[in-house]
């Protein structure tokens, strides 16, 4: 069993991560600005704010960010995560992040998909800021710090049409993966699965992965 606290816990990506550690017996706190209608049985709910989550943080042995430059925090998504990072180092915490499928690469050596233009102009500002994180992490991250930034398939989130969960996926670390017909996608409840399974064998350490069909 391990304690585990994740910030942003009611959002897609968020919830569904919730929702999979209670399920495989770990102790689960979530850390939002709201407080939500639907509660995960097993979960302790916390309502505050991200930039100061150290008493949410204190005593958890894996911190999950999963935050997005939305609704009001666009611009503020670096400082918030440098914060969350000193203050999981601090407490002795695995840290997992859960970026964007603009983070990843098209191939071994390419500019990530969110230095370049292949983007639809309507995601790239945040992808951009998403990617900076990850920037910040490679780059200044505590050093006592074990950190992964995990990147869902480019399909991914509530707005996306729901279907059935597989029951598996596939893991790159740091380039895009697709299916043989070019698709790229992962329904929650398999993204969540994927990022239990990482939590629980620790394989991965201060680097960034992709997970898709």
């Amino acid at each position: 069993m391990t304690d585990i606290t994740v910030i942003g816990g009611t959002g897609y990506a968020g919830a569904a991560i919730v929702k999979e550690a209670v399920t495989r017996g770990h102790r689960v706190t979530s850390l939002s600005r709201s407080l939500p209608a639907d509660r995960i049985d097993g979960a302790t709910y916390v309502q505050g704010d991200a930039r100061d989550a150290a008493d949410a943080i204190a005593g958890a042995q894996v911190v999950v960010g999963a935050l997005s430059p939305r609704a009001g925090t666009e611009g503020t998504l670096v400082a918030t995560y440098t914060a969350i990072a000193e203050q999981a180092a601090a407490a002795g915490a695995r840290l997992l992040i859960i970026g964007g499928f603009g983070s990843l690469r098209p191939a071994p050596g390419a500019p990530r998909f969110a230095e370049g233009d292949q983007m639809p102009p309507e995601v790239i500002v945040e992808a951009r800021e998403v990617n900076s994180v990850l920037t910040a992490l490679e780059s200044g991250a505590p050093v006592s710090l074990d950190w992964v930034f995990i990147s869902p398939a480019a399909v991914f989130g509530g707005y996306t049409p729901q279907g059935d969960p597989h029951g598996t996926y596939r893991t790159s670390t740091g380039i895009a993966l697709f299916d043989e017909q070019g698709n790229s996608a992962i329904e929650g409840a398999d993204f969540a699965l994927a990022v239990v399974d990482e939590i629980e064998k620790a394989e991965h350490h201060r680097s960034q992965l992709n997970f898709a069909y």
